[in-house]
């Protein structure tokens, strides 16, 4: 016999976060963002879609579990400046009873030009046991209808990205290098 789950999440697709402004201390000696500082962004971003699905803050504290990042490729599109509002949006690729798999994007807040991409893998993790265990019924429930409603979307051209330097044949003759 199965339980019917109650849920509530609605989403947008794809999700979209709030303005973002970029502090000033994470400006680099270049006069623009700092690398590490777009993980900043992305991460407060996938906080804010992740309170939408229920795994927001609250949701370590009253049932001792959280994600955790197992993977995650950035490939970076545009500099930003300080002055520069950004908003990011997450679209969900995929899940399973342990794993999520997600497409960010970066980009400015007012002339939605792209700025990073970002691809993730999230585990769902036991805070206690530091192990990976299965996501509760409400929460398989809300990812499924996150997919549903980002299942109109085309997948991403920058999800799978092998990086690598491009190997051209010396000799003219295919195969020798």
């Amino acid at each position: 016999m199965t339980q019917a789950v109650e849920t509530h999440a609605f989403f947008f697709a794809p999700f979209v976060s709030s303005t973002m402004r970029i502090d000033p201390a994470w400006i680099d000696y270049n006069g623009h963002l700092n690398m590490a500082y777009y993980g900043v962004l992305f991460d407060n971003a996938l906080e804010q879609a992740f309170s939408v699905i229920g795994l927001g803050g609250d949701y370590a504290q009253e049932r001792d579990a959280t994600t955790m990042t197992a993977e995650w490729h950035v490939t970076y599109r545009r500099e930003l400046l300080l002055e520069h509002p950004v908003r990011a949006t997450v679209q969900l690729l995929d899940f399973d009873d342990k794993r999520i798999h997600l497409y960010l994007e970066l980009r400015h807040a007012t002339e939605f030009w792209l700025s990073a991409t970002a691809e993730s893998m999230n585990l769902h993790v036991g805070l206690t046991e530091r192990r990976v265990r299965p996501f509760p019924a409400d929460i398989i429930a809300n990812l499924g209808i996150m997919k549903a409603a980002h299942s109109s979307l085309a997948r991403p051209e920058a999800v799978g990205r092998v990086m690598g330097i491009p190997r051209k044949a010396v000799s003219g003759r295919p195969g020798i290098h």
